[in-house]
């Protein structure tokens, strides 16, 4: 994480959440991950697709084991007050679980809440953006 102010490594300004994401996942740092995410967040598995709760903790693991590596670029970030709406672009890039290498990349839509700690973490998290 270049330059990003955080502690334990949640971030307190809501443009490093998606950064201090990929840190995470690229380290298969599952406690890390899950503390980015809001105890009732929802996670777009794929449009339609939703996540949420013990069910989105539980598929952490396997989501983290077999995906490969993460970049984001973040596009916008509007705050208004505790919420904010992140726009990032996103690549996945590697060899896969099989060795076959793997080129995903899209933008993600998600938004984000401060809590009542100064930290910044996901309510909505959407990968698949505006699909």
């Amino acid at each position: 994480m270049n330059d990003i102010q955080h502690s334990a490594g949640l971030p307190v300004e809501p443009a490093d959440l998606p950064y201090v994401f990929a840190d995470a996942f690229n380290a298969r740092n599952l406690e890390l991950l899950d503390a980015l995410f809001e105890p009732e967040a929802v996670h777009v598995v794929r449009p339609g697709e939703m996540s949420a709760g013990e069910r989105r903790r539980a598929a952490l693991p396997a989501v983290v084991r077999d995906r490969v590596p993460i970049t984001v670029a973040l596009r916008h970030v509007y705050v208004v007050g505790d919420t904010a709406l992140l726009i990032n672009d996103f690549v996945h890039d590697g060899p896969g679980p099989d060795g076959i290498p793997v080129h995903i990349e899209g933008t993600a839509t998600d938004i984000a809440r401060r809590g009542a700690d100064g930290y910044w973490r996901y309510l909505v998290s959407n990968p698949s953006g505006t699909a």
